[in-house]
This record gives structure tokens, C-alpha cells and sequence, in this order.
């Protein structure tokens, strides 16, 4: 065999070599890894006989119940864990294509990363669809706020108790976010009947049918009667929407009375004075949607009537703030949990960057004895030597929103801090 030959021959062989070790099956298992007729499960079982067990449970992953093994599991070597034949967040999807469409408007995280180990046991279960737990049980296992509101609150939705999957598709949706079935409001509209008198008579006969119902109801559970969420403005539990609404129910259309702030002014009036009185004014209470930019006009919740947990309704605009906590070495608990307002005014102030108070100190004084801190000295009275038009305070040295150092140091040590001033002891 001439060099050209053989080399063409190694070559052939370790590309055989390498497509029955790594690529994906494409044909039957005994006639790939050449297994004796019939020895694929059982001879795994030899060795693994805690899956002996498992077989006997329920429900039984068709390939084990088929004793393939090698439908999933490379049974010489694996680049993947476990000796998976392929990526673990691609192997499923080879035989359940199905599962997503083809355009989907919301995926669940974990579907998406391809972890579905995390909710199925790929191999049995006593419980239905390899489920590592019955349905909703293993829903709050990473759903814990919503267990808390199906379990304690007052009011239940009574899907709620039933399960999930009445309104949630546990993988993905094709035309509604948060993995609904269906869009608001036809989802409600399923079980809701809104020819019944009583539910226009519910809704003073505005035609709420074409609104989203979780403006104003909690989907799981509320301590206020009709689902209606924890904090509600005053006008919705007066069913005084005239109050903020222009036109009847017969109207057919539900328009604002007056835009911007100026409806809101109407009752809180001390609270947009002020704000707009204030020399740094938070730009969305100037925007066209005003004070809705953040709050939820019927009913939230969270506190204050906030669209959102402030975390996240502040992360909206200042996600770089949020990103550098998550980012630093030491939290500072006002931005770790959603403080914002302990040093800003939400509204507006006199202060720069909306702080609450006149100067910097002042505002860490509220949580922090710096007079004890140290004896370096800070103040108005002590000029930054980098700067003379500044005085040393505490940003001089800390980053409130924290960096990837400690202490929330702007570098990496306490020397290469304290030589940007003391440049003396520099060496």
C-alpha cells in the first residue's frame, strides 16, 4: 500500500471512528454500535440495575420501555455528560420537534436553554409526562411568589388551584406573553361568560371585553373581592371612572379624560406641585404619559400603585445601575433590594440627581454614622487635592451603586486609592 493510500485509509478510519462515537443516530442503535440482537437495554442493565426500579415506575420514557439506551447515550466515550450522543439542550428537541412553533411570542426559560431535565426525569416517573413532580408543585418550586398568592391569599382563581396549564402552556406561546394559551382577554373569556348581566353590571357597562383584564385583577389570587390586586385607586373601588374616563358606557371606547399629569394633578395636586416646582424634575412626569409612565392607574401589587417592583420599573430606564450591583463585590442594600427612593426623590428635587437631601453626606447619614467611619477627614471644608473646585465626601471614595471591587471602591486597593490623592507616597 503506497503512503498516499494508507494515509487515505487511517483517514477513513478515524472518520468512521469518529461519526459512530459523536455523530448524532441516524440509524438503529444494535446496527450502529454493532450490539448483539436484543442486547442494547439489557446489557446496560447489568451494570445499572438501579434502573431496574425506575422501569417499574408509571411512566416510562419510550425509548428505556424499549430498552434503547443508545438512543440517547453514546455507549463508548461522549464529548457531552452522561455520554449523551449530542448537546444536552439539543438532544431532546431530536425527537420532540414538536413541542415549540415555529414563531413563538413568549418561551419558557428553561425550555429555552434547553434544560429540560429540570422539570422531566428523562428516564420514569410516577407522575405523567416524566413530570419530576405533579404539575403546579413543580411550577413553585422556581414560581414561589406565585404559590404565595395562590396558597394565602383570601380570594383564589379557581384555575389557579386546579394547576398551571389551565391558562399556561409549559413551554411556549405562540401569540401571548407569559406563556398563556391564548391572548387577554379571550383567554378569560373562555370560563367569563360577558353576555351575563352580572358582568357587565361588574364593569358599569364599560366594554371591558376588549381590555386586558390584569390591568385590574390578579390571575392567581387577591385578598380583595373579584380578584381585583391588593392595591387599588381609590376611583376604581368607588366605580367612579367618570372620575378619569370621559364618555359613557355606551361610548363603546374608554379615553382618558386629560392627558399627561394634569388628570392625576386633579386629586394630587401637593405631590405634582411639588414636583414640578423642584428644580430637577424626574423627566417621566413630563412625558405625555406622565405619572403612568410608573404607576398603574387601577390597580397593582405593589406599593404606591407602581406598575412594577421598583427594581425592575427602575431597571427599565437606568439598567446599567442595576447591572453594575448585580456586577459588585459589595451590595449596597438600597440598590440590591429596590431602595431607590431611600436617596432619590421619584418626583423631583432640588438636590442634584434627585437626591433627598441637600448634600451627599447627609443622604448616607441616613444609614451610615460616617463621623465614626473614619478619621480621614471629609466635609465641605476639605478640598478634593485632585479637584479644588469639589470637596472630599463620600463618593470621593465609594461608588453607591457599587463596582467590582470592595467596599464599593472606584479601584482595585485601598494603596492604589489613596495615592490618587497622596501622590507623595507613590512608588
Amino acid at each position: 500500500m503506497t503512503g498516499r493510500n494508507a494515509m487515505i485509509a487511517r483517514t477513513a478510519a478515524v472518520l468512521w471512528l469518529i461519526g459512530v462515537l459523536f455523530l448524532p443516530l441516524s440509524v438503529n442503535a444494535e446496527n450502529l454500535y454493532k450490539l448483539k440482537p436484543g442486547a442494547d437495554g439489557d446489557l446496560c442493565l447489568t451494570c445499572h440495575e438501579a434502573f431496574k426500579q425506575k422501569m417499574k415506575l408509571r411512566n416510562v420514557h419510550a425509548p428505556i420501555a424499549d430498552g434503547q439506551c443508545s438512543e440517547c447515550h453514546n455507549p463508548h466515550a461522549s464529548n457531552h455528560g452522561d455520554l449523551l450522543y449530542t448537546e444536552p439542550e439539543r438532544i431532546c428537541l431530536e425527537c420532540h420537534d414538536d413541542l415549540l412553533p415555529d414563531n413563538t411570542t413568549s418561551i419558557h426559560e428553561v425550555v429555552a436553554e434547553g434544560r429540560c431535565a429540570d422539570c422531566h426525569d428523562p428516564h420514569s416517573s410516577k407522575n405523567r409526562n416524566l413530570l419530576l413532580a405533579t404539575g403546579e408543585e413543580l411550577c413553585f418550586e422556581c414560581h414561589g411568589e406565585i404559590e404565595k398568592a395562590v396558597k394565602e391569599a383570601g380570594v383564589v382563581h379557581e384555575p389557579a388551584e386546579d394547576g398551571c396549564f389551565d391558562c399556561h402552556d409549559p413551554h411556549a406561546s405562540e401569540d401571548a406573553p407569559s406563556l398563556l394559551t391564548n391572548s387577554e382577554p379571550d383567554l378569560c373569556l373562555d370560563c367569563h361568560d360577558a353576555s351575563d348581566p352580572g358582568f357587565s353590571e361588574g364593569h358599569l357597562g364599560y366594554p371591558v371585553t376588549s381590555a386586558s383584564c390584569s390591568i385590574c385583577h390578579d390571575p392567581h389570587g387577591s385578598n380583595q373581592s373579584a380578584l381585583l390586586k391588593d392595591n387599588v385607586h381609590s376611583p376604581v373601588v368607588k366605580k367612579m371612572c367618570g372620575q378619569c374616563h370621559q364618555g359613557g358606557p355606551s361610548s363603546g371606547t374608554i379615553p382618558h379624560a386629560v392627558g399627561s399629569y394634569e388628570m392625576c394633578r386633579e386629586c394630587h395636586r401637593k405631590t405634582v406641585d411639588d414636583a414640578l416646582q423642584s428644580a430637577n424634575i424626574h423627566w417621566p412626569v413630563l412625558d405625555k404619559d406622565g405619572c403612568l409612565m410608573c404607576h398603574d392607574p387601577h390597580a397593582s401589587d405593589q406599593p404606591q400603585l407602581l406598575s412594577e417592583p421598583i427594581l425592575d420599573l427602575c431597571g427599565n430606564c437606568h439598567s446599567s445601575v442595576i447591572a453594575r450591583q448585580q456586577q459588585s463585590k459589595t451590595k449596597h442594600e438600597p440598590v440590591l433590594e429596590g431602595k431607590c427612593s431611600a436617596c432619590h426623590s421619584p418626583h423631583g428635587s432640588d438636590h442634584p440627581y434627585l437626591f433627598k437631601e441637600a448634600k451627599e453626606m447627609e443622604v448616607c447619614a441616613e444609614c451610615h454614622e460616617y463621623q465614626r467611619h473614619s478619621t480621614h477627614p471629609i466635609g465641605e471644608e476639605v478640598k478634593d487635592p485632585r479637584n479644588a473646585n469639589v470637596t472630599l465626601d463620600c463618593s470621593s471614595c465609594h461608588r453607591a451603586h457599587g463596582t467590582k471591587y470592595e467596599h464599593m471602591f472606584p479601584f482595585a486597593t485601598t494603596t492604589f486609592l489613596c495615592i490618587q490623592c497622596h501622590t507623595d507616597m507613590r512608588r
